[in-house]
């Protein structure tokens, strides 16, 4: 069972045919170094929708999600497992 004190980490991805059971294309590996063999066994994973349009075009979407990517910073290691792009510390 996971600690409650164990940090819960964040990807944030676009879904461009609004499918129920996507949950995005985060490297496997990244994953493997945050979670122990027996809690990959037992684990839950939430989707919340963040935005969406009817409408926006496939370039729309993808500055969406990068804007996303850095105002949640899914791409600093410590909250998330989006890598791209690069995270830069702030000074």
């Amino acid at each position: 069972m996971k600690s409650p004190t164990q940090m819960e980490k964040i990807y944030i991805g676009k879904d461009l045919t609004s499918g129920i059971n996507y949950f995005g294309s985060a490297d496997d590996g990244l994953f493997k170094k945050d979670f122990t063999s027996d809690q990959r066994r037992d684990f839950t994973i939430r989707q919340q929708v963040l935005w969406e349009s009817e409408i926006a075009t496939g370039g729309e979407v993808n500055k969406k999600e990068v804007e996303f990517i850095i105002s949640q910073k899914a791409n600093n290691h410590v909250i998330g497992y989006n890598q791209l792009p690069k995270f830069k510390a702030e000074d």
